[in-house]
């Protein structure tokens, strides 16, 4: 009777040990798996459809070209609040290449308006630039085969203003990018900006 107790328990604790070992080898495997990408979707026509829940991406920077610093007129005037699709920045920290399909989404944002002669105003933290209202966005999309004439990579804008169009149309390379052509760092992306992409 006590060999037959010996025997069902060690069974058992075989089975829970066994056990164990096979949630411990799931649990190990989790974070090699690659996140499900969000892809760039089209209209018929080869409109891009903006992008869902950008909100919820990996935020990488924020630059800043304000009109008062820039004679009155800065080509970019807003807050750059730029996301790069979570997916694809899974792979670019792997493998220091923008992955086809890449989507990075700038959402544009006014600062609050000027009290003094830099464009500065005072807030609670002190005297700087400080963001206001929203005002459209630019989204940029990586494809070597669609985006041939402009390195690669495909311009859009979503409006200047608010809310942010649905969808938006190709914009030439002498709009758009000419400029990150010659000037962004790597790979047509401003990563000198982003300490997240700037490896």
């Amino acid at each position: 009777m006590r060999e037959k107790f010996r025997i069902i328990t060690g069974a058992i604790a075989s089975g829970v040990i066994v056990t164990g070992v096979m949630v411990t080898a799931v649990l190990a495997q989790a974070p090699e798996q690659s996140r499900q990408r969000y892809l760039p979707e089209y209209t018929t026509s080869g409109d891009l459809i903006l992008p869902k829940n950008f909100h919820e991406w990996v935020y990488v920077g924020s630059p800043l070209t304000p009109n008062a610093l820039n004679g009155g007129q800065a080509n970019f005037p807003e807050f750059h609040n730029v996301y790069i699709e979570p997916g694809s920045y899974e792979i670019y920290k792997k493998t220091n290449v923008f992955p086809e399909g890449t989507i990075l989404f700038k959402e544009l944002q006014l600062t609050l308006p000027a009290q003094n002669a830099d464009g500065s105003r005072a807030e609670p933290s002190g005297v700087g630039f400080f963001p206001g209202p929203l005002n459209g966005a630019d989204v940029t999309v990586k494809d070597s085969k669609r985006y041939v004439d402009t390195g690669g990579w495909g311009y859009y804008n979503f409006n200047h203003h608010e809310p942010k169009a649905p969808t938006a149309k190709l914009k030439t390379k002498a709009e758009c990018a000419f400029c990150h052509m010659a000037s962004a760092k790597k790979d047509e992306v401003w990563t000198q900006f982003y300490p997240l992409l700037d490896k």
